[in-house]
């Protein structure tokens, strides 16, 4: 389980943002940093505002390490196109995330371990890596035995958020199916995500 499960809603204070959109973040309340001083607020430089949309981004992702984080913007750079849009893909592309995306499960956070317990399949096969890359027109099923667990009936019904067009789920089998490597704007991130102030964090 992530370590920073039990502490996603000071994430959320420290960056001043309600990252995933959860009615019960602290940030919808108190719109600024946690402690003494969370209120005093000096104009960003053009490093602590790459920084920032660093820490968002990987952030939200939930359970993305530096070192894990680095290697994808170095892979998104290899790659031909735009960077920021590459990055974008290979974060959407995670397992974990179709998980999340396709409202198997509540939280990010919740992802890694629902799959790490070996509750899901991709084209039929056992897996529990939340990580592995994804690729089109792959199939990701909740085990039959994990079908009617507590967690998965609650996400498959959570109202505040939807599936992703590029995502194409089938609820009561349990199935999802990543039709297409989406790009920045197909993203459902609740709050404004800037990419290409990652590129420039790591490219320095």
């Amino acid at each position: 389980m992530s370590k920073r499960i039990s502490a996603k809603h000071k994430i959320d204070r420290r960056l001043g943002v309600n990252l995933w959109g959860r009615p019960k973040s602290p940030i919808n309340d108190r719109e600024y940093g946690p402690g003494q001083h969370g209120q005093r607020r000096k104009k960003p430089t053009d490093f602590g505002l790459q920084l920032m949309a660093k820490q968002r981004l990987k952030g939200y992702y939930g359970n993305i390490g530096e070192r894990q984080f680095r290697r994808m913007y170095q892979e998104a750079s290899r790659r031909r196109g735009d960077t920021s849009e590459n990055l974008i893909g290979l974060l959407e592309r995670r397992l974990e995330t179709v998980v999340y995306r396709a409202k198997f499960v509540p939280t990010p956070f919740a992802a890694r371990q629902f799959i790490s317990h070996g509750h899901i399949k991709v084209n039929g096969k056992r897996v529990n890596i939340g990580s592995m890359q994804l690729k089109e027109g792959d199939v990701v099923e909740v085990r039959e035995r994990s079908k009617d667990l507590t967690i998965v009936l609650g996400a498959t019904q959570m109202g505040e958020r939807d599936v992703p067009d590029y995502i194409e789920v089938d609820h009561k089998k349990m199935t999802a199916r990543l039709a297409r490597i989406p790009q920045l704007a197909d993203v459902p991130y609740p709050v404004t995500m800037e990419p290409h102030l990652v590129v420039e964090f790591y490219s320095r």
